[in-house]
């Protein structure tokens, strides 16, 4: 009898870790996210319900202004919510309320995400910032968006800039912004899609754009509606302004969907004197006249990408 209860055991823990591979091997294959931070932290306009055990009358539904603090009843100091957790939360608000109840027990809720916000821009039916409290991908982003519209072009962008609720732990360095480009039908028929994350935004293409950025007369996008080189994307921008490097420009491609740039540099000088072709350029190319680095032209970049949200309706979803 004992025999056949170890080997039941013994049964039951290869089926369990066989099932654990598995889900494991389901989960990479789903492309879930990497958590950096499990917990949701408290953002900046976020609605609390905050519960004291036993003092109903201290109850509250509270909203975090934008300084990111919280006014209690019977604290004389407003208490810090924003980029805290529930928790840490809670037990800074029963320290607080120690000074006159005898172990408080503080229960604090996010009620309503405000602060962490999905933008999608560009041609799509309804445009706008999508406040979602759950984890999400691409595509149901999308179609919240209305999918498409009929001017889209093929592909779409997502700026990944970071969280809208700006928080950062102790010793975290400012994070990289990030560009990803997809082809739109690739995400429609479930050949590439990717977990978004807070703060991201989604341009959906009317056209494929090049971006010229720097000592340009007229900097900023290119559309792309046949093939263009270098020196034709330069006279798109109106040509160079009289601080322009011209012998040292340099083109940032995306290589595949990682958000990995490849950077290649070009004298135009060899490009006049046809020492080498004027380089075709692929759509999303950055083309920068300027000595930035990369990350400052990727930031400029996200800025004008996403400089068109705040006029746009909101959905709480």
């Amino acid at each position: 009898m004992l025999r056949a209860v170890k080997v039941a055991v013994a049964v039951f823990g290869l089926f369990a870790l066989l099932c654990t591979d598995g889900f494991a091997q389901a989960d990479s294959q789903r492309g879930a996210p990497d958590d950096v931070e499990d917990r949701y932290r408290i953002g900046f306009q976020d609605t609390l319900d905050i519960q004291v055990f036993r003092h109903p009358e201290l109850n509250q539904r509270v909203s975090v202004n934008p300084n990111g603090v919280i006014f209690l009843p019977r604290l004389e100091r407003p208490m810090i919510a924003a980029c805290k957790t529930e928790r840490e939360l809670a037990n800074d608000i029963a320290k607080e309320y120690e000074t006159f109840l005898k172990n408080p027990f503080v229960n604090v809720v996010v009620a309503e995400q405000r602060s962490q916000s999905f933008g999608v821009i560009g041609a799509v039916e309804k445009p706008g910032s999508f406040y979602i409290s759950r984890r999400i991908q691409l595509l149901e982003l999308l179609a919240l968006a209305g999918g498409p519209n009929k001017e889209a072009g093929s592909r779409l962008i997502i700026a990944r800039t970071g969280s809208s609720a700006a928080c950062r732990r102790q010793g975290e360095a400012e994070a990289e912004v990030a560009f990803l480009n997809f082809r739109i039908r690739d995400i429609q028929e479930g050949k590439a899609n990717v977990w978004m994350r807070p703060g991201d935004v989604v341009s959906v293409l009317d056209a494929d754009l090049i971006y010229v950025y720097g000592s340009v007369k007229k900097p900023g996008e290119v559309k792309m509606k046949e093939p263009l080189t270098l020196r034709q994307a330069i006279a798109s921008a109106e040509g160079f302004t009289s601080t322009a490097a011209t012998g040292n420009i340099r083109v940032l491609r995306q290589v595949g969907d990682a958000g990995e740039w490849s950077e290649v540099k070009y004298d135009l000088k060899d490009i006049d004197r046809g020492k080498i072709k004027d380089p075709v350029l692929a759509p999303n190319d950055i083309v920068a006249v300027s000595g930035d680095a990369a990350k400052s032209i990727l930031q400029g970049l996200a800025r004008s990408v996403t400089g068109g949200l705040g006029n746009l309706p909101v959905v709480l979803r």
